[in-house]
């Protein structure tokens, strides 16, 4: 099943939505209002892991045949595709390393271990986390679980939009979705096909909408200003995630740090919820009118995994 080239499919979104169905309530639909007009927040940082990636982490380990599942899995990811990943390899009695940067936040990088998994640290910026994680490989062998690149991974994302659309009865007319290297959006894209799918990235760090709006691949600078979005810093997205958004992706949105933060203060204000900066980002576009909005809208507040010290200041200094 796992063998060969696979291009991800409705029918797999649909697959992994009835997998974690099985495992997992769905998270809460909830009514806001924002700038007058009411729409929805589709909370995934009530996930147990804190975030969406517990979605693809269990579609991908679970459709690993016996021989894989006997060997290990090796994953690159700042903290939440790790935690999707041990947590799924915790259930299953699969080994589990995760390749994350040196600077992710204390937060992540504790909750990874104490699910299970084995963390190697790499340099960001300086070093590749892909050709640390094929190093690892080659040297110990595994699977890799790519955090946003793997069609898996990309149906399981998906699998929130199947439960958006039963909880609202039908399509949303639009989704807005935070955005690092595309996995969630493109999964959501297959969800929800007659949906608009707004993909929200950190200024500076826009790498899918650069590359939707040239067609290719584009790495990102090496002038790219910092962001407190640790969760969406990839250095540029993949060619499977492009293909799946050409064509069907609004035009990107690139956010502020500082319409992040704003938006981490309402989340807090307003649904009484702790959303990492991350997993604000789509709402920092709704919040500062750069996503259009109606009563069919869906928000996807993808991640709840903040830095505590970091959090109270951002609180704090609203």
């Amino acid at each position: 099943m796992t063998s060969g080239p696979r291009t991800p499919t409705r029918e797999g979104v649909l697959e992994a939505a009835r997998k974690i169905a099985d495992i997992l309530p769905p998270t809460p639909l909830l009514p806001v209002e924002i700038g007058g007009t009411s729409c929805w927040v589709k909370a995934e940082n009530l996930q147990p892991i804190g975030a969406f990636k517990i979605r693809g982490g269990w579609h991908r380990l679970s459709a690993m045949n016996e021989e894989e599942r006997a060997g290990s899995v090796v994953a690159v990811s700042s903290g939440n595709h790790a935690q999707g990943v041990a947590w799924a390899a915790r259930k299953l009695g699969i080994k589990a390393t995760i390749v994350m940067p040196h600077d992710a936040p204390q937060v992540k990088l504790d909750n990874t271990r104490a699910l299970g998994a084995e963390v190697v640290l790499y340099e960001r910026p300086g070093e590749d986390r892909d050709q640390v994680a094929a190093r690892l490989i080659e040297e110990r062998g595994g699977t890799l679980v790519h955090a946003f690149g793997d069609p898996w991974v990309i149906e399981g994302q998906g699998s929130a939009g199947i439960e958006v659309m039963e909880q609202l009865g039908g399509q949303p007319s639009s989704l807005i979705a935070c955005c690092g290297g595309g996995g969630l959006a493109a999964g959501l894209t297959l969800a929800c096909p007659d949906a608009a799918v707004h993909v929200v990235e950190p200024l500076g760090w826009d790498m899918v909408g650069q590359a939707l709006a040239a067609g290719k691949i584009v790495e990102v600078g090496a002038d790219a200003p910092k962001t407190i979005c640790d969760a969406l810093q990839p250095t540029a997205t993949k060619q499977l995630n492009l293909d799946l958004l050409a064509g069907r992706a609004e035009p990107c949105i690139a956010v502020t740090d500082e319409e992040v933060r704003e938006a981490q203060r309402w989340a807090f204000a307003n649904l009484r919820m702790v959303i990492e900066p991350g997993g604000a980002a789509a709402l920092a576009a709704a919040l500062a009118g750069k996503a259009p909005l109606d009563e069919r809208t869906v928000i996807m507040l993808t991640g709840g995994n903040a830095d505590p010290a970091d959090f109270a200041r951002t609180i704090a200094n609203g």
